[in-house]
């Protein structure tokens, strides 16, 4: 029987991070434990399910399970405006030092997109202390992905005025003079952005005994995206090894209604099930 989740909040300067805990499955030892990273922005929401439905699979399966709001998302202290790289690397060094402090040995952070590379931002030096990093469609360029976010105001000011009132270069340029701007509801400090856009996978090079790369993909024929490939064939050809697969499901981290994706789950719980 899996136990009920409790809400908490961690003290991690500054202020607290609004967490949510899932306790392992009656009669299991707390050995195993795993922090979810969430995604970038409105991702976060669209994919609250999936996260969900993970955590509890991940419970049933007798591991204690974290989830984190990062600084300045969802129900942690700050706003979007005051969130940087650095505290939330601190913030998720914190939640595995919280399970470890509650018998968790053996701990996994899984990450989903930007969240993903977020963790392995954090496992590349080895001082987190982690043993398994699961990565769900991460973000393999910074650099593009701030593009892409960039463009949702374009998209806004043709919705709105029938036309772009900007370029993606005079939204840099303007985050470059160190100006605030609002992306879809988001504001977007020029720190950050800065930090997100000089982020590449390739070189971030996780310190862990074993990584499970999952890709999503709507072809009809699932396979890992060329981008993801690349990092990939960087990390082996540094000698490092890394369990890598495409599975089928529509991108439910943007897509207009919220969607699930059984077969990552599935391939989830098999790649945690692995030694």
């Amino acid at each position: 029987m899996v136990n009920s989740p409790n809400a908490l909040f961690l003290p991690v300067e500054p202020g607290t991070r609004f967490c949510v805990s899932h306790p392992p499955a009656d009669g299991s030892a707390r050995e195993r434990g795993v922090v979810y990273v969430h995604p970038f922005g409105e991702e976060m929401n669209k994919s609250r399910r999936m996260a969900a439905l993970q955590c509890r699979r991940l419970a049933a399966a007798g591991y204690a399970v974290l989830q984190i709001d990062l600084y300045g998302c969802g129900d942690s202290a700050g706003g979007f405006a005051d969130a940087r790289w650095p505290i939330w690397k601190r913030d998720v060094h914190a939640a595995v030092e919280w399970l470890r402090q509650r018998g968790s040995a053996a701990i996994t952070l899984w990450g989903l997109r930007l969240g993903a590379t977020l963790a392995a931002d954090v496992t590349r030096d080895g001082s987190a202390g982690v043993e398994r990093l699961v990565m769900w469609q991460p973000v393999v360029s910074g650099e593009q992905y701030l593009t892409q976010f960039l463009r949702l105001q374009l998209a806004a000011e043709m919705l709105s005025a029938g036309a772009a009132q900007s370029g993606v270069q005079e939204l840099r340029a303007a985050l470059a003079r160190g100006e605030m701007l609002e992306i879809g509801g988001y504001e977007l400090h020029p720190e950050l952005a800065l930090a997100i856009g000089s982020l590449k996978l390739a070189e971030l090079i996780p310190a862990v005994n074993r990584v499970h790369w999952l890709d999503v993909t709507a072809q009809p024929e699932p396979r890992i995206t060329p981008a993801s490939q690349r990092v990939l064939d960087a990390w082996r050809a540094a000698g490092f090894a890394v369990d890598a697969a495409a599975v089928g499901g529509e991108p439910f981290w943007s897509t207009l209604e919220i969607t699930e994706s059984e077969a990552l789950l599935d391939a989830t719980d098999a790649a945690m099930s692995r030694r």
